[in-house]
């Protein structure tokens, strides 16, 4: 559950820090107060969407932080790399800035906007003041329905089928064309292929030739320069070179070692030398003579590197780039060529494919009709106990219109049908249900959704739009019997809902300085019946109205010991 919410600088509230309990706990106030601004900060805090402009005027940035308590999610924490406190606290913060900017953390360590809201949703499940008009989108019902039939599983195995299918269909359209089509495809797939096999591109030639290139474009002056290492190695006409005079070093030597024998060594050293230079003589030799080319060898070197530059720039950035182009090239034309045998053996595939889908969607088909029965059981008895009790609920299925009869979410249309009045059949509840009957049935729905799932925390902004009288109380009474297994937070303006908090908020709005703050107040008993009786009478409280939040209080209470004691003999 949510132990404490704190808020600086969201649109009128400048600083509030607001400590839950278990439990009921509910909010009023005059509207406008900021009551919904409580809920967009709570909102905002587990990942939700916001925008710069809910940041107060003046502030440079916004900050919301809650504190839970009393969950487990080691397993979320270990996956992304958060560390648990030691109290088993789980502290979230979202700091949201001027430039639009967020920095989100977990127990202080940084997460993304989509690990926060992905945390969020195990730890809160909000109602909004607009979630009533989501059971207009009939597009909406399936996901209820697979939601409390706890479908998840069923349904991501016939997803995988129909996904697998969807691509092969698509496999299929791309092979399947028209012949002028496929003629022009075939006609350029040999002009690009045979291109490319004429050029018969083979890895790092082109900078070996450029090299080449290079060396042939300054070859006089690589020749001048090597003869002239060659005559200072070996001489000319004018003097010897630097190997005959070490060869006549080495010879001199060689006599006067017969009189020094330490000049043995030295003698070696300079045959050594001497070794040395006929090599490098030798290597220069080489050299010199491969820079004997034909006139015709640079304008050959040219001309291939133009050709490589050409395709390079139609094909692609290098000799491995033009390879693998003409290796797609290839495997293009034998696909279209031999696309008669290819499309023979997808649609083969696709028939498998098929049939594994329409298995699959039946199996998933069959469990949303026996979910479906116990949903309008359920919805039905939930609906009684909110003075509906004439309304009959209906889940209607209908095939879908469409090839092989599949479509992304299974074979059904599923709309939720009621009937508001005895006698009367089952319509639309697009079309039927008034701006009360949404809200008790999305009660409804939110309370056997999600009596099965480990959310601890549930939010209600508003959840008696269009209600009151009977059917606020009994509104009042379901969210009473839903807060003794889980904590439950309400945004409300109706005395029979908020009589029954365990917990009790007034927000208030007031006028300082000329600008606007809004404060959160935690009642006590006192507190709480000036409050009742505002909501009964208005402003003009009176010790009529303040007995009569008095009453109001003693019977919730009482209520509220019978539910206990129906539990506890459980």
């Amino acid at each position: 559950m949510i132990q404490l919410l704190h808020i600086e600088n969201i649109a009128v509230i400048e600083k509030a820090d607001i400590t839950f309990g278990p439990g009921l706990n509910v909010l009023t106030g005059e509207t406008g107060a900021g009551k919904s601004i409580v809920i967009d900060a709570l909102s905002a805090v587990i990942g939700g969407r916001t925008s710069k402009e809910i940041i107060r005027t003046g502030a440079n940035g916004a900050t919301v932080t809650a504190v839970f308590s009393g969950v487990d999610f080691l397993a979320w924490c270990e996956e992304n790399g958060i560390e648990k406190d030691e109290d088993g606290t789980l502290l979230l913060m979202r700091k949201l800035t001027g430039d639009g900017k967020n920095l989100c953390r977990v127990n202080g360590c940084p997460v993304t906007v989509a690990q926060l809201r992905e945390l969020g949703g195990l730890l809160i499940d909000i109602h909004g003041q607009n979630d009533g008009r989501k059971l207009l989108d009939e597009g909406a019902h399936r996901a209820y329905l697979d939601s409390f039939g706890g479908l998840k599983e069923t349904y991501a195995i016939y997803a995988a089928a129909y996904k697998a299918l969807h691509g092969k269909q698509a496999e299929i359209e791309q092979l399947t064309m028209d012949e002028s089509e496929k003629e022009r495809k075939l006609d350029s797939l040999r002009f690009q292929l045979g291109e490319l096999d004429k050029a018969n591109i083979q890895p790092g030639e082109i900078t070996e030739k450029t090299a080449r290139r290079d060396l042939l474009k300054n070859a006089s002056k690589v020749t001048d320069a090597l003869d002239s290492a060659l005559a200072a190695l070996y001489g000319g006409d004018d003097a010897e070179g630097a190997a005959a005079l070490i060869k006549e070093a080495e010879s001199q030597t060689v006599n006067a070692a017969r009189y020094v024998e330490s000049l043995n060594s030295t003698s070696d050293k300079l045959k050594d030398l001497l070794y040395a230079a006929q090599d490098i003589t030798e290597e220069l030799r080489d050299v010199r003579s491969s820079l004997d080319f034909s006139p015709n060898e640079l304008d050959a070197l040219e001309a291939r590197l133009d050709t490589l530059r050409r395709l390079m720039r139609k094909y692609g950035g290098s000799e491995d780039e033009l390879l693998a182009f003409r290796e797609k090239c290839r495997e293009e034309l034998d696909e279209i060529e031999f696309s008669s045998e290819r499309l023979a053996k997808l649609e083969k595939e696709l028939e498998n494919l098929k049939n594994d889908a329409v298995i699959k969607a039946r199996q998933l088909s069959e469990k949303r009709q026996i979910a479906a029965v116990s949903l309008e059981e359920r919805i039905m008895s939930e609906l009684s106990d909110l003075n509906m009790a004439g309304v009959r609920f209906k889940v209607e299925f209908e095939s879908v219109k469409s090839e092989f009869g599949l479509a992304s979410s299974g074979c059904d249309e599923i709309r939720f049908l009621m009937s508001a009045n005895a006698g009367e059949a089952p319509g639309r509840i697009s079309h039927i249900a008034s701006g009360g009957e949404l809200s008790r049935i999305m009660l409804a729905l939110k309370n056997v959704i999600t009596e099965n799932d480990d959310i601890a925390t549930m939010v209600f902004d508003e959840v008696d739009a269009g209600v009151s009288g009977v059917a606020a109380q009994r509104v009042s009474e379901k969210l009473a019997d839903l807060s003794e297994n889980r904590q439950v937070l309400c945004v409300t303006h109706l005395p029979q809902i908020a009589v029954m908090a365990d917990v009790h908020f007034e927000i208030e709005k007031k006028t300082k300085d000329g600008r606007t703050f809004t404060y959160v107040n935690a009642l006590d008993t006192e507190g709480r019946k000036k409050e009742l009786a505002r909501l009964i009478g208005g402003e003009n409280i009176t010790a009529t109205t303040l007995l009569s939040a008095a009453e109001q209080l003693d019977a919730a209470h009482t209520y509220k010991l019978k539910i206990k004691k129906s539990l506890n003999s459980k």
